[in-house]
Order: C-alpha cells, then sequence, then structure tokens
C-alpha cells in the first residue's frame, strides 16, 4: 500500500510542479492572488477590440455592395430574358418596361413611335 501511494505522490507532485511553472500555473496563481490582466494586456485587448470592430463594418459594407451587385445582375438577367423572348409567342410576358420606353407590340411586332 505504501508502494502505491509513494508512486502517486511522485507522478503527482510531479505534475503539479509542472503545472505550477506553465503559462496556465501563473495564470492561475494570479487569479488566485487577486491580480488582473497587466495595463499593456488590457490595451492591447482594446486596440484588438478596435480592429475587430474596423474589419466587421468594413465586412458589412462590402456585403452591402455585393447584394447590390447581385440585385442590379439579377434586373439584367431579366431584361436580357425578355429581349430573348419577346420574339417567340408565349414565352414570357411582356415587361412594362418596353411600354415605358415607347414600344409597343402590333401583330407579333414590335413597333416603335
Amino acid at each position: 500500500m505504501e508502494d502505491i501511494l509513494a508512486i502517486v505522490l511522485i507522478f503527482g507532485g510531479g505534475t503539479l510542479a509542472a503545472l505550477a511553472f506553465s503559462p496556465i500555473g501563473r495564470a492561475f496563481a494570479d487569479r488566485i492572488r487577486g491580480r488582473v490582466a497587466g495595463a499593456e494586456e488590457l490595451r492591447a485587448a482594446e486596440d484588438l477590440r478596435a480592429e475587430v470592430t474596423e474589419h466587421r463594418e468594413a465586412v458589412t459594407e462590402e456585403l452591402h455592395a455585393l447584394r447590390q451587385e447581385v440585385g442590379e445582375l439579377a434586373e439584367r438577367m431579366d431584361f436580357a430574358e425578355r429581349l430573348l423572348a419577346r420574339d417567340r409567342p408565349g414565352a414570357l410576358p411582356k415587361a412594362e418596361a418596353d411600354v415605358s420606353l415607347g414600344a409597343r407590340v402590333a401583330g407579333g411586332r414590335r413597333v416603335t413611335r
């Protein structure tokens, strides 16, 4: 029984010593002592937070621009589909854009004013 206890103390003590000298052990000791992070670390954290905020705003602006471009491309594609389909009877309904541009359909042909 004493042999097992000696083995546990040797390996357990070695593990605790390794943990105590590691960064995790130092952070744990600082937490027990009641110390908080240093001023440099707080300043670095604030700088990092500001940088993340700037990146988030930049990504949001770019996402908005991309959504606008996709919307414009969808409108262009719809217009191109209407142009291709206008010569085929019964393909797609005519858009109001053709009427507003001064075009009218007479007997299957496009007549401009």
